[in-house]
């Protein structure tokens, strides 16, 4: 740098103007005579350590006469036939850079070291601009649109709202995180298209190291010719393929020719009969002027080694793996990444799970896997494919491991928290109940012990951040209302305790306070969205179940969903809305609303029934056998184990929806106790929007 330079560089920075960018990469120069830089780069990584929570345990039972394969001797299972030792493969909800960290920083890190590392990501992140994450949902007929959560929309915000920097700038921590959880023979593929693929492939340089790029493999694949007016159709997607190191695992992938057709319209030969016997073969050149014999049944058997451009199909509506998610990709595809770069038994991990295709191809193909997504629908679709590839592989008598949903939970919100305050707990308190009102559209008032605000004359309680709203805690409200003569209230929270029932929310209505239970959504940490009043309160729904009891089993009945949830404001909607149809939601129902070219406007209601709401139930016949211990970090850095106060839920049967069997089974298989005495069931409803629902049931044999 010159002294003209350096003079030129204190004027602009004293007069409060930008610098050119010639002058930045100057100030930074160093022995690299290119630097990489956009607006918004940081080079500080996430580090925050957070525990795990355990949502549910899910695992099919194996049958003693299924065991036949060898990996049986890696893992325990009870008298059930369920896996108790071992790996349990992971499922995660919440934002990947969290959970990436959590990962990389917590003691969960310990357990992959363990596993032999993470051997293998497969990334496929969003690269469209625009994109719509939103999802349909078949009833009665008719097709009704499920838009994206708002906090899917935040984080599309965040990654497109200043356009590529913001892109990069998300892109850049996460790949620099998953670098640092990779295995020293591990390997990355990040699936990308024209839009992103060059600027991805530096960042990649940069953080991998040129030296590390195997290849940017060019996925070809069928669709209609179009003939178009400004360059050629793109037919093609990207992934770059990179190892962590010299040592990474790779495995030469042979595609197996589909006939001796093939193999010779392909070598363009004519095949000879060898003389003396009836074998067919071709000859190749060797160079120097020699010809090399190739005998068509053999190259047939051993294949063709796959190059870098691979053609495979899209997938087809038609097909058996297909779960109608917008971005899914086929298996084909997945099987090839995953042969090439891991081997059995290896773990491999994939943190933009979709629907979850890496997960179901990783379990086919004997490997553990982590997967996580920040969609709730992405996480349930993904469930419901596992369980089908669990059952699957039971049925052909394969070994499968469990798997487990987590979340970060209650430490995710009180992250968002401490992140906003910094820590300080008086500050955080009243920020935290402001925030909550705020979303809410709700007046904070003072000199309540239970209430602390009120919105278009009901009172409102905002439930503690870290813990459920319990029975005891709505008796405190109820009587705070009823010595004041209040008679409606709201109550807010993240969590409802299970023994909240509609029978006791009647009881409390019946002696004249009313009260209306809601979840408090994500949303709320999000300022823009607030601001939007994009925070979206749904009404707690009720299931109800039966249980049918002889000698000492039981079968459970599902009888009764009860929700009142609204996505649409449907008299705004009707005075918009031209001729045609739509589908909205409103108090608990789907509603077809048809406007005629007259401005007639009709209404069908959709969901006639109530388990047309319901997509998924299962059940834990003993729910409080199994306590929810999680690993943290105490003051001397050493990893201990912790009682939450919670249970974990053990998935030990189930009825879904699927596209191929969209009915479900209302009552569950007999379930035989081993010892007399009293029991909690819990049944879980997932319905079609994708949010839980349980309740707790004692039995008594």
């Amino acid at each position: 740098m010159t002294e003209q330079d350096r003079d030129r560089i204190l004027e602009l920075i004293k007069a409060g103007e930008k610098l050119p960018k010639e002058y930045i990469y100057k100030l930074f120069a160093d022995e690299e005579d290119v630097f990489l830089f956009w607006n918004g780069r940081k080079e500080e990584v996430t580090n925050i350590a957070l525990p795990f929570h355990s949502i549910e345990h899910i695992d099919v039972p194996r049958k003693e006469a299924d065991r036949k394969g060898d990996n049986f001797d890696l893992f325990a299972t009870d008298l059930r036939g369920r896996q108790q030792k071992g790996w349990t493969n992971k499922l995660i909800w919440g934002d990947n850079k969290l959970i990436l960290s959590s990962l990389a920083n917590g003691p969960m890190r310990e357990e992959i070291e363990q596993e032999g590392g993470l051997k293998l990501i497969y990334i496929d992140p969003p690269f469209a601009v625009g994109a719509d994450f939103g999802f349909n949902i078949e009833i009665g007929g008719e097709t009704a649109e499920k838009k994206q959560s708002i906090i899917e929309e935040i984080a599309y915000r965040d990654t497109w709202g200043k356009g590529i920097s913001s892109y990069l700038t998300m892109m850049y921590e996460r790949l620099k995180l998953m670098h640092n959880l990779l295995a020293e023979d591990g390997s990355i593929y990040v699936h990308c298209d024209w839009r992103v693929v060059n600027y991805l492939r530096l960042l990649l340089d940069d953080i991998f190291g040129s030296g590390n790029f195997r290849n940017s493999i060019a996925w070809n694949y069928s669709g209609w010719n179009k003939k178009l007016n400004y360059g050629f159709e793109k037919r093609y997607d990207s992934i770059l393929f990179y190892g962590k190191s010299n040592k990474q695992i790779f495995n030469s992938y042979f595609e197996k020719w589909d006939s001796k057709e093939e193999y010779v319209k392909r070598r363009k030969q004519k095949p000879l009969i060898e003389e003396g016997t009836k074998r067919e073969y071709v000859l190749s050149d060797g160079g120097n002027g020699t010809r090399i014999k190739r005998y068509l049944d053999e190259a047939i058997a051993e294949g063709v080694v796959v190059d870098d451009v691979w053609s495979l199909d899209k997938l087809n509506n038609s097909a058996k793996e297909n779960v109608d998610y917008p971005t899914q990709k086929p298996e084909a595809l997945l099987e090839r990444i995953i042969k090439a770069s891991s081997n059995e038994g290896d773990l491999i991990a994939d943190f933009f799970c979709g629907s979850g295709t890496t997960a179901a191809v990783a379990e086919k193909l004997e490997r553990k896997w982590i997967t996580t997504d920040l969609g709730r629908f992405s996480i349930h679709t993904a469930r419901k494919r596992l369980i089908g590839v669990q059952r699957e592989l039971q049925a052909s008598g394969k070994d499968f491991r469990a798997f487990e949903i987590l979340n970060l939970g209650k430490y995710e919100r009180q992250f968002f928290m401490d992140d906003l305050t910094n820590g300080k707990r008086k500050a955080k308190e009243d920020l935290y109940m402001d925030l909550i009102l705020e979303a809410y559209k709700a007046k904070r008032i003072e000199d309540h012990r239970t209430l602390h605000g009120s919105k278009a004359g009901r009172f409102v309680n905002v439930g503690p951040l870290d813990v459920p709203v319990t029975q005891s805690r709505l008796m405190d409200i109820f009587e705070e209302c009823r010595q004041k003569l209040y008679t409606q209230v709201d109550v807010l929270g993240f969590e409802f305790e299970m023994g909240l029932t509609p029978q006791f929310i009647q009881e409390l209505k019946e002696k004249g306070v009313s009260v209306t239970l809601k979840y408090i959504p994500k949303e709320v940490f999000d300022k823009r969205a607030v601001e939007k009043g994009q925070a979206k309160f749904f009404d707690v729904a009720y299931l109800n179940a039966k249980v049918h009891q002889k000698a000492n089993s039981v079968q459970i009945e599902l009888t009764d969903f009860v929700t009142h949830y609204t996505q649409d404001d449907i008299e705004e909607l009707q005075q918009s809305m031209r001729a045609g149809s739509k589908v909205v939601i409103e108090d608990g129902q789907i509603i077809k609303i048809e406007k005629d070219k007259n401005g007639i406007i009709n209404r069908t209601v959709l969901t006639q029934n109530w388990y047309d709401w319901i997509d998924y139930w299962a059940i834990d016949f003993n729910y409080e056998d199994k306590q929810e211990i999680i690993k943290v970090k105490n003051d001397k850095g050493e990893t201990v184990e912790k009682w939450t106060g919670n249970y974990l839920f053990e998935n030990e049967w189930q009825s879904f929806r699927t596209k191929k069997n969209p009915k479900l089974e209302f009552t569950s298989i007999a379930h035989e106790y081993q010892q007399p005495g009293k029991y909690k069931v819990m049944v879980k409803v997932v319905d079609i929007l994708g949010i839980d629902t349980s309740k707790i049931i004692e039995v008594k044999l």
